[in-house]
């Protein structure tokens, strides 16, 4: 039986980060983690962008503007939403959730949910590059893989 997967090896094409500018302080580690990993896995730092987007509500919309006017192999998309006391995180984080994958299936251009949706800034910190691992990392992983696995179903 013949098996096609992805692997992490850096594809020509362009990588797209989108990244959300509230909760700066969790957002800027998953940048990090992302850009890392593209670099480490030999993706050129001219390959990737980065686009900044109000807050994670809004990412799937300018995603699609980026699919518009940049034509990316993939698109990282990186967040932080944590509980607060009211029903706001329930739509924020569901509302992109599907504004992201509605949007990566209609249009064929993975892109990578690397939203993370947290009771706490703990949390957070924890899977932004923390004990509880690096999401932004794990984001860029997807993204390749993904752009090499559409490689292989096409070939």
């Amino acid at each position: 039986m013949q098996t096609i997967e992805g692997h992490l090896t850096a594809p020509s094409g362009r990588f797209v980060i989108v990244a959300a500018r509230f909760n700066e302080i969790i957002v800027a580690r998953l940048i990090l983690g992302a850009t890392d990993a593209l670099r480490r896995l030999g993706v050129a730092e001219d390959q990737v962008q980065l686009v900044r987007a109000p807050g994670a509500h809004e990412i799937p919309l300018v995603c699609k503007w980026v699919i518009e006017s940049l034509n990316p192999s993939a698109i990282i998309a990186l967040g932080c939403v944590v509980r607060g006391d009211t029903y706001h995180f329930e739509v924020v984080a569901g509302q992109s959730a599907s504004g992201i994958a509605a949007l990566s299936i209609a249009t064929g251009v993975p892109i990578i949910n690397g939203i993370l949706t947290t009771n706490s800034l703990d949390q957070a910190f924890a899977r932004a590059g923390g004990h509880g691992g690096d999401k932004g990392a794990d984001a860029a992983f997807a993204a390749l893989e993904m752009v090499n696995l559409r490689a292989g179903i096409r070939a």
